[in-house]
């Protein structure tokens, strides 16, 4: 079964960068398209952003639209996740996760078959 593990978050001030990546094991990477998405404490889990098999196509959440790009190499088996201009409201574990299906929701949880654990983003003011 793949595996999904996330890194790159961590404590940052606002305005400032992070890049988190996906890596993917088990299996080959361009099988999957990937998403992005994040929880914050008492609220449900939320889209960023998603990238196709090919990386042909990338969708982005309106909340983190113009701060974020999604890329991916599949040689490496990893997605990243550039986010810019960080506020403090972007502060959540940020997940990543992977469906084999071309014919699906970007933005729909329930659409990904393999999820990561997690990795927290802080921003602080």
């Amino acid at each position: 079964q793949v595996q999904l593990v996330e890194s790159g978050g961590g404590l940052v001030q606002a305005g400032g960068s992070l890049r988190l990546s996906c890596v993917v094991s088990r299996d080959t990477l361009r099988r999957y398209a990937v998403g992005w998405f994040r929880q914050a404490p008492g609220k449900e889990r939320e889209f960023v952003g998603a990238i196709s098999r090919s990386g042909g196509n990338t969708y982005d959440a309106d909340s983190v639209k113009g701060r974020t790009t999604i890329s991916r190499d599949n040689a490496e088996n990893t997605v990243y996740l550039q986010m810019n201009s960080l506020k403090p409201e972007d502060t959540a574990v940020y997940y990543c996760a992977a469906t084999p299906f071309t014919d699906y929701d970007p933005e729909r949880p329930g659409t990904y078959d393999y999820w990561g654990q997690g990795t927290q983003v802080t921003v602080s003011s």
